[in-house]
């Protein structure tokens, strides 16, 4: 696969284009933000409390921004272009992620900043949010493609934004109902179990598994991704 930066770098530039100028996206940038302020000012300290908001920023931020840039580009027929023309695979899918990858990356260190979360290992709480939000590219990536318009991206991803960020809650009502337990698996909740674990004396297989989960959950959700991309090509 040949990967050319300057394509990359253009369709990077288009993509921050479009962003700037869809107030209806960028604005979406802002709801974890004011729900971090808003928990911090509760005085909230528990785990769980903490990345609520984090995992907001990954679905309602990181999905739903590249859900939406993808749409966007199907519903003015734009992507067809950028299919048929000399770009490859990986230009256009390394392109059209990484703007939402630096967005991501600001607005959940903001997040982590206004809703006072100090990571008791930075180091390996940040491998895990890196993996998270190419977790949440991928899933933004399916939902554009299977979206026809913006507006139809916009309710596509609205069963992502809730199972992902209330993930964790969902796993508290696990006792009264064993079958909610399969929500220990999802990202959002591994990422929760492995700042728990950082807390206090932890080992190996505490790091290893939650991060383990989560590339699975990457590496499957791209692959579905690039197999969509590519039916979507001779449709």
């Amino acid at each position: 696969m040949n990967i050319s930066m300057t394509r990359i770098q253009a369709i990077f530039m288009k993509d921050y284009k479009e962003f700037s100028r869809n107030y209806a996206v960028s604005t979406m940038a802002l709801m974890p933000l004011m729900m971090a302020i808003l928990y911090n000012q509760t005085g909230a300290n528990a785990i769980i409390t903490y990345f609520l908001p984090i995992n907001m920023a990954f679905s309602m931020v990181t999905t739903y921004v590249q859900c939406c840039l993808i749409a966007e580009e199907k519903e003015k027929n734009t992507l067809r272009s950028l299919m048929l023309s000399p770009a490859s695979l990986g230009d256009i899918l390394i392109g059209k992620s990484l703007f939402v990858l630096i967005v991501t990356i600001v607005v959940v260190a903001l997040t982590i900043f206004l809703v006072g979360y100090e990571p008791a290992n930075l180091f390996i709480i940040a491998i895990a949010l890196v993996l998270s939000a190419v977790f949440y590219i991928a899933m933004g990536t399916v939902c554009g493609l299977f979206a026809k318009s913006i507006m139809e991206g916009s309710i596509i991803v609205l069963p992502v934004i809730f199972i992902f960020s209330f993930a964790p809650i969902i796993l508290g009502l696990s006792e009264a109902f064993p079958i909610l337990k399969v929500a220990e698996w999802l990202p959002s909740s591994q990422l929760v179990l492995l700042a728990e674990a950082l807390e206090g004396t932890y080992t190996t297989m505490d790091v290893i598994i939650p991060i383990a989960t989560i590339i699975v959950w990457s590496l499957v959700t791209w692959i579905v991704a690039g197999f969509i991309y590519k039916k979507r090509m001779v449709d």
